[in-house]
This record gives structure tokens, C-alpha cells and sequence, in this order.
């Protein structure tokens, strides 16, 4: 039986992560730690794991040093998410991102340092670490080149846990998804958007000519791939960056005309607008590594997941409705135009 702090679960990774835990080991004990930003939401969590005597949640910022050293002592292992993350809003109020991603990692890694009880601190990272990729496949060597205010507090984050393990020898794994797709993602992420936007019959708004390309995973195989991390030989993984990614990689024009064909409507619903401020052009992930300290599978095919993607907002509509205005965020641009991301 373990005790696991997962930092941010309720948002998207984190709230799918708990539901993945505490069905495959109906013995552990989970622990959520969420502030409920707009992006956190109880909701995402199923009422019966809620409601069950092994799930306990705590209302409170990661940043707060003496709640997370409270919690993380009780716990056997740490998982976390907590971070800002959408790239947009890193251009719109950027301080925040600063203060969560590599403050707030600070106050629960300094938590591991003082708690040597702690078998394992698990640092959910980012690929956008590496900006555009200079070689493909990425692999965890790629140099980190953040391009925007979200990527850089990531990789400060990122780097810092890094640290951490060689001044403390804490027992960290740094686990480096790419991009991410499935139930209860915020419609401010490019598929939920523009599924939302289908289903809407509203026009599915496309950065410059679509063509940049993500490596894109199903969030249910992510959390299948944290979990080999939460339970591989911490011999062989400690103090590791491993990038968490199918290997496969896709462009967002693509993807909207497959979310169009998917719901029947018409490809005239794609409109073309500003390309996004700090874009990132190309990402692929290799899955080497992973594949050989975490023994991870192929996840399921991106039709496969989309389909199941879609059909879950389709069907959770009361869920999203109230979301509909958080869609879009508004820049300044150098031009002092408005542009809506």
C-alpha cells in the first residue's frame, strides 16, 4: 500500500492520472493538492473516487511551502503536475507562470529534500522544454531552446528538480510529455477546441497555414507510461529526463479536417488567422529511452483516440458549456495589434 501526492489533480493530466491510479490499485492512498485555477476542476475527478475513504483533497497553492511539507511527510510518493501551461496565457500575464511552474516546484522539492521518506518524486516537465526541433526524432539530448514565457518557467522547472537530485540525491524521475489529447482538457487546447467549435457549427480557427506538426498521445497512455515510471526499478531511472511521446506526429490542419470529417461538417468551417507569437514549428518525440527504461507499448492510433475523444464531449456537453468563453485569449501583439490566440 502506498500514499501518492499528485500536485494539480484536478486538472488534465492530473485528474485522468487519479482516475488511472485509483482504478489499477484500488490499495493506494491518493492525495490531491489543487489551488482550482480556472483550469482545475473537481468535476474532473468521478464522484466515486471522491467519495471513497482513499481519496483525500487538499484546496491550496503548491507555492505554499508549509501545506506541501505537511502533505508531502504523509506520502510515499510525489507526482507533479502543478504548473501553468497553456502557451498563450504565458504571453497574456506571464509572471504567474513563473511564480507556479519553478516556485512552486521548489516548494515541493525542497519538501523531498527535508522528508527522506519519500521513494520517489516523479517532475511532470514539458517537451516544449526543446522548442522546434533542430533533429527528428527528438531525443532527451535535444538542447532546450524555450520559445515562450511558458516553455522557459518549464524548463527553469525542469532544470531545477535536475539539480536538485545532484545536490540531494533526491530519488526524481523527470518525465518530458508532448502533447496531449483525451477527456476534461481545457477547450483552450487545440482539439477540444476545435471539436467544441464543431459541434458548435463555428469556425475552427487555424495558425498561419496549419502546417506546424506535434507528436500527439492519447492522455489514458500517458498515464499508463507515468505509472511505469512510478513503479520502474528507481535504480535505473533516478535523476533521468524521459520524454513521454507516441512517435508520431501530426499537423493542425490535419487535425481540424479530421475533427470536421469525424462530426460532419464541412471543411468551409476552417479559417486561417495570425500565426501564433512564439510558435513552435515541428516536434516529434523519439521513444527510445522510454522504451527501454520504462518498457512503455504503443498506445492507441490518433484516429482511435480522437474518435474517443470526440465522443466524449459530444456526450459531456454541460461539462464544457461554461468554458465556451475561455476558448480564445486576447494579445497585444509588437504592433500593437489585437490578436485573438
Amino acid at each position: 500500500m502506498k500514499t501518492i501526492l499528485i500536485t494539480g489533480g484536478a486538472g488534465f493530466m492530473g485528474s485522468n492520472f487519479v482516475s488511472y491510479i485509483s482504478h489499477k490499485y484500488p490499495e493506494y492512498k491518493i492525495i490531491v493538492l489543487d489551488a482550482l485555477t480556472y483550469a482545475g476542476n473537481m468535476d474532473n475527478i468521478p464522484d466515486k473516487i471522491k467519495k471513497s475513504k482513499r481519496f483525500e483533497f487538499w484546496y491550496g497553492n503548491v507555492t505554499n511551502d508549509d501545506l506541501v511539507d505537511t502533505l508531502v511527510a504523509r506520502c510515499d510518493v510525489v507526482v507533479h503536475f502543478a504548473a501553468e501551461t497553456h502557451v498563450a496565457r504565458s504571453i497574456f500575464d506571464n509572471k504567474i507562470f513563473f511564480t507556479t511552474d519553478v516556485m512552486g516546484t521548489q516548494s515541493v522539492a525542497n519538501a523531498v529534500v527535508k522528508n527522506r521518506n519519500i521513494e520517489r518524486f516523479i517532475h511532470i516537465s514539458t517537451s516544449e522544454v526543446y522548442g522546434t526541433a533542430l533533429t527528428e526524432p527528438m531525443t532527451e539530448e535535444h538542447p532546450l531552446c524555450p520559445t515562450t514565457p511558458y516553455a522557459s518557467a518549464k524548463a527553469g522547472a525542469d532544470r531545477l528538480v535536475y539539480s536538485y537530485w545532484k545536490t540531494y540525491d533526491i530519488p526524481v524521475v523527470i518525465l518530458r510529455p508532448f502533447n496531449q489529447y483525451g477527456p476534461y482538457q481545457h477547450l483552450e487546447k487545440v482539439v477540444p477546441r476545435f471539436i467544441t467549435s464543431a459541434v458548435l457549427n463555428e469556425k475552427l480557427m487555424v495558425h498561419n497555414d496549419g502546417s506546424a506538426r506535434r507528436d500527439w498521445l492519447y492522455v489514458e497512455d500517458t498515464s499508463e507510461r507515468i505509472d511505469r515510471a512510478l513503479h520502474a526499478d528507481i535504480k535505473k531511472i533516478k535523476g533521468e529526463a524521459i520524454n513521454i511521446g507516441s512517435g508520431f506526429s501530426l499537423d493542425i490542419l490535419s487535425i481540424a479536417k479530421k475533427v470536421l470529417k469525424m462530426t460532419k461538417r464541412s471543411e468551409r468551417l476552417i479559417t486561417f488567422v495570425e500565426e501564433r507569437l512564439g510558435q513552435v514549428q515541428n516536434h516529434l518525440s523519439s521513444t527510445e529511452k522510454a522504451e527501454k527504461l520504462l518498457k512503455i507499448k504503443p498506445g492507441r492510433d490518433f484516429d482511435t483516440g480522437l474518435e474517443e475523444t470526440i465522443k466524449w464531449y459530444v456526450d459531456n456537453k454541460k461539462w464544457w458549456e461554461k468554458l465556451l468563453w475561455m476558448r480564445r485569449v486576447s494579445i497585444m501583439t509588437e504592433k500593437g495589434k489585437e490578436e485573438y490566440y
